[in-house]
């Protein structure tokens, strides 16, 4: 029976989410699991390049897997023809895979999943099965988007996400410092999170942002760090559709790195899992790429901050 009284809660969005008409699922390691199910795939080759959550679903869940390199441009070394349950699982790190490109891929493996994770404005290709993060780029607890013409022939039961927003309430309120331990927390929850779809506070916050603003401080911050560190950043790059951040390679990263911290200015080291395996580059993009942070959170005067700052340091550690 409805409840009818009592205290308000949370207010109804009437606005729109970004993705209205795609598969809104809880995490992005469950949008995998649930085209592993969906296509009925027995086997799937991934980067040695990549967060350990998706060899995790594999391993949990009995799928077969294999790892695949990547050249310097984030591009797929591969040359296998992959058999009908066989999928590749191609990863467009930093937006920097175009849907041209894809198209390219899909014609040539036929068999692809890809992850849009680190580029949630690129829309997807008909076709291919696509995933999207959310909380990688909005203050949500939890969330992901799938593309894809397989659907699950059952329903899914609704996730719940009022116990995972204490440190998005805290960080809004204070500082990330004060919750980082609450946000690992929620972090670790991920890993036995059942298959479910996408919560209703979820939804709810989805509809509450501005995404064409989003969007435009996103590619302003990243042309601006771009202008001023292209000339020492080791990558190439190009400007994605409200990129995740600019990634900064310099040849002692984690040394800048750890001097940033000092200045608290914290860069993580994506996928540190991939700095404990005997690889070449890939383990030095691990290492030493930092995600410089070029989100809606910021203005140009704190892009300004960033780069003086790095390069303060980097001339320190030059001279």
């Amino acid at each position: 029976m409805k409840e009818i009284g009592g205290y308000f809660g949370l207010e109804e969005s009437t606005r729109n989410e970004y993705y209205p008409k795609l598969v809104a699922l809880n995490t992005g390691r469950n949008a995998l699991l649930y085209v592993l199910k969906a296509r009925k795939i027995e086997k799937i080759y991934i980067p040695y390049y990549l967060c350990d959550t998706v060899s995790e679903i594999c391993k949990k869940y009995k799928y077969e897997f294999e790892y695949y390199h990547i050249d310097k441009s984030f591009k797929p070394i591969f040359s296998k023809k992959l058999k009908k349950s066989e999928y590749i699982y191609i990863v467009n790190y930093f937006g920097q895979i175009s849907n041209s490109e894809l198209l390219k891929y899909k014609v040539e493996y036929k068999n692809v999943i890809f992850d849009n994770v680190q580029a949630f404005f690129q829309k997807p290709v008909k076709g291919i099965d696509t995933i999207y993060s959310c909380r990688k780029f909005f203050g949500v607890p939890d969330g992901s988007y799938l593309s894809t013409e397989t659907l699950l022939k059952k329903s899914l039961e609704q996730d719940v996400s009022s116990n995972r927003m204490s440190h998005i309430l805290g960080r809004f309120e204070t500082t990330a410092s004060d919750y980082y331990g609450l946000f690992q927390k929620n972090d670790e929850s991920f890993y036995d999170l059942e298959l479910k779809s996408m919560s209703k506070i979820t939804h709810n916050l989805l509809k509450n942002i501005d995404y064409k603003s989003v969007r435009k401080i996103r590619e302003q911050n990243f042309k601006f760090l771009d202008r001023a560190l292209s000339k020492k950043n080791f990558l190439q790059l190009k400007c994605p559709k409200g990129p995740y951040c600019y990634p900064f390679l310099w040849r002692d990263g984690s040394k800048l790195r750890n001097q940033l911290a000092s200045h608290r200015i914290y860069i993580p080291t994506l996928w540190p899992n991939v700095l404990e395996m005997d690889l070449g580059f890939e383990k030095q993009y691990a290492q030493d790429i930092l995600p410089i942070p070029c989100d809606q959170r910021y203005e140009l005067s704190d892009m300004k901050y960033l780069v003086e700052k790095i390069n303060a340091i980097i001339n320190d550690i030059e001279a």
